[in-house]
């Protein structure tokens, strides 16, 4: 008789989201089953799932309260959000961001979030995502959308160090638009541009920066002149 625990990980391992529904269904109270295994950093059934990318056996897992008593974190403080993220599993990344915005914010033990763990590999789309779904609070300005990407990890990198440094453009451009610091330096004192992947990065960077740079100047002298109504600003960055 194989043990459930193991019996659910290979459930979900398999996608088999009817055989997940059915062992919970018997042993409800081991719905989160961090693994104990020495490279399982106690990751739970949702982490598991998440990074696997399995939807349906994440809506399962939610529907069964998975998340109840809170986020579940694993032994480096990572959430599902953050795996899914790593992975570009969009999907999945919308429906924990739908059902759980409040995990956006979370970050690990070396102080990355989901939006740096996205920018990091270059997932564009789960970085809108992650974005868009931010929640806000007057009272707590660390869950606006444009001060997340103030956040740095352990050495001072914000998620456009991980951008740049891995060459990922399109991820730089969603950045930047949505208000990231290009002058913002590590522990090192090293500026994002800095860790260009290529000389022809570098350069679109640049260019990026200055078209940012452009349109704050061209939206802060309507707005001093009080034309607002009158000009029509794009708030993306266009080609």
């Amino acid at each position: 008789m194989i043990d459930p625990s193991l019996r659910l990980r290979r459930a979900i391992h398999a996608n088999d989201a009817l055989l997940v529904s059915r062992i919970l269904k018997t042993h409800p109270l081991l719905i989160q089953n961090p693994d104990p295994s020495p490279t399982g950093l106690s990751n739970t059934s949702l982490h598991l799932s998440s990074s696997l990318g399995f939807l349906f056996i994440v809506r399962v897992l939610l529907s069964l309260g998975h998340e109840k008593n809170g986020i579940s974190l694993n032994e480096d403080h990572q959430t599902p959000l953050m795996l899914a993220s790593a992975e570009g599993h969009t999907e999945v990344v919308h429906l924990l961001c739908t059902e759980m915005p409040q995990s956006i914010p979370k970050r690990d033990i070396r102080q990355r979030d989901a939006i740096m763990e996205a920018s990091r590999v270059g997932h564009d789309t789960c970085l809108q995502i992650l974005l868009t779904f931010a929640p806000t609070s007057s009272s707590s300005p660390a869950f606006d959308p444009s001060s997340l990407l103030k956040n740095a990890d352990v050495d001072g990198n914000t998620a456009l160090h991980f951008a740049s440094s891995n060459g990922h453009l399109l991820v730089l451009r969603t950045l930047l638009a949505a208000g990231a610091d290009a002058d913002r330096r590590n522990v090192w004192s090293w500026t994002p541009v800095a860790y260009s992947a290529t000389v022809q990065a570098e350069v679109y960077f640049k260019g990026l920066v200055a078209e940012v740079e452009r349109r704050r100047t061209v939206r802060r002298e309507v707005q001093e002149k009080g034309l607002g109504g009158a000009v029509r600003l794009v708030g993306e960055i266009e080609e």
